[in-house]
């Protein structure tokens, strides 16, 4: 007989139910989270596996590679789907999660995520460390700001460069407050030195790989924006065509449609917001700074004439994904013009 199996994951301990084939629960337990405990519950001789369902959070794609490195026939679910699944139970609680997890397995009814290569996974800590220690120098700078102001003391328009310079000229006179101002002055300055030795690796990085090489060739898109792509589709295979690439990344219209209503709403913002933010950042820069002209600048303005500059950057970020990905597998680079395209 045929059986699946449901884990609903917590930081500690890890509810496991089993189910066979006619839906009847076999065995329920409480496990601790690591794939080695899991492995001693799933792995018994008395189950025949058929699919093991896990919800997609931060530790299923090391619980799915210790599982999946063993031999089982594990699936990481979509959250979203998974949630919509389990809000008809009455009662929510881990057993119960357990449960309906393990009957998506057993009916087919469930969406499966794609889980990253470990090196999609390291470049993505890199990205996301960047972006944290940015965020986070950029926080204190505006923290004194704030804090200056109330003394009346107004930095006004400066740049990173000089962002402490300017900060000492106007504490200068002001011992007490000085003392406080350069602790932060520090933590900042120790921010942005981490933030730039980040910086450097994902700079090495970008340039040593081929795929990020050839996607910079497109105005707008950098170091930055080529290495999270690349990190982010991981696979370029797993996407049928490269149109498919932005429903994924949140860059289409959601649809609401019943009976005489059918309204087209904003993008879904489903997906990687990282990826959405820089493609938007990308098609800004194409817009915006670029000079050199191409057909997909042009094709970018005459959407801003007809619909707006807002959806014109919209439509050019999911245009950019889609070329991207189209790139990737055709091992090509940007072609300025359309006579260079179509030849």
């Amino acid at each position: 007989m045929k059986h699946d199996a449901g884990l609903d994951i917590a930081v500690k301990e890890t509810s496991v139910c089993i189910l066979d084939e006619t839906g009847k629960i076999c065995r329920e337990v409480k496990v601790a989270t690591h794939p080695e405990d899991l492995l001693r519950i799933l792995q018994d001789p008395a189950w025949h596996l058929e699919r093991v369902g896990l919800e997609a959070c931060q530790l299923s794609q090391w619980l799915f590679d210790g599982l999946a490195d063993a031999g089982l026939p594990v699936v990481c679910i979509e959250t979203r789907h998974a949630k919509a699944f389990l809000k008809a139970q009455i009662n929510k609680s881990d057993r119960n999660d357990a449960r309906g997890i393990a009957q998506m397995m057993r009916v087919n009814l469930f969406r499966p995520v794609h889980v990253k290569t470990l090196t999609s996974q390291k470049r993505r800590v890199l990205l996301t460390a960047r972006k944290l220690l940015q965020e986070k120098a950029i926080a204190i700078e505006n923290d004194i700001r704030g804090l200056l102001l109330n003394f009346g003391l107004k930095i006004g328009i400066v740049g990173a460069v000089k962002f402490e310079q300017r900060i000492r000229e106007l504490v200068a006179g002001l011992p007490d407050l000085a003392e406080i101002v350069e602790r932060l002055l520090d933590a900042r300055c120790r921010l942005r030195e981490h933030f730039a030795a980040l910086h450097r690796k994902l700079l090495d990085l970008a340039r040593g790989d081929e795929v990020c090489r050839r996607l910079m060739t497109i105005p707008g898109v950098g170091p930055v924006v080529s290495l999270a792509f690349v990190a982010t589709i991981d696979i370029p295979a797993r996407f049928r065509n490269s149109k498919a690439v932005g429903p994924v990344l949140g860059l289409t219209p959601v649809r609401s449609q019943s009976g005489e209503s059918d309204r087209v709403g904003r993008i879904s913002l489903c997906g990687d917001g990282m990826m959405r933010t820089l493609l938007f950042e990308a098609a800004q820069t194409m817009l915006r700074q670029s000079t050199r002209w191409s057909w997909l600048k042009a094709w970018a303005m005459k959407v801003a004439r007809r619909r707006g500059s807002g959806k014109a950057v919209v439509a050019l970020a999911r245009r950019l994904a889609v070329i991207m990905h189209r790139m990737w597998c055709d091992g090509t680079e940007f072609r300025w013009t359309r006579e260079a395209q179509a030849a």
